[in-house]
């Protein structure tokens, strides 16, 4: 049984849709930014990706990563955003045409890629949320 995520880190990870990866390879660390869409049922976040990208490379060698969502603002009491870390594996053939239809839902144009899907399965979650008072935080870690 998944551990329950709390309604707020849900809330702002289904209405966001850019996330920064962060990954480690034999050059060192790297990051990129990627489209995402959230699934509550698996605490995931699913992104579309090319084989040749030197992110996709530094997850088939080491799945563990971490990342950040968060949108832009000038204002601290509006400031809210995520810190992750996740295990990274390519979406199985079985499971490619359902992801496949979550993730055109969110971005159509993804219907005419043919690329590789991702499922980040989020292991721990850090959500800062000064809409709720400075420095307010929100955790989760899957059990």
């Amino acid at each position: 049984m998944l551990n329950e995520v709390p309604s707020a880190i849900v809330k702002y990870l289904s209405e966001q849709h850019v996330l920064t990866l962060a990954t480690v390879d034999d050059e060192g660390v790297w990051c990129a930014s990627c489209f995402y869409f959230y699934d509550n049922a698996t605490a995931s976040c699913y992104l579309m990706t090319a084989d040749d990208s030197r992110h996709t490379q530094a997850m088939l060698a080491k799945p563990e990563v971490a990342g950040t969502v968060a949108a832009q603002t000038r204002n601290v009491a509006k400031i809210q955003g995520i810190q992750f870390s996740a295990l990274a594996r390519r979406v199985c053939e079985q499971e490619y045409d359902r992801i496949k239809q979550g993730y055109c839902e969110h971005f159509p144009i993804a219907r005419v890629k043919s690329a590789p899907l991702w499922q980040l399965e989020l292991q721990t979650i850090k959500m800062t949320n000064n809409l709720l008072g400075f420095g307010k935080k929100h955790r989760w870690q899957r059990s």
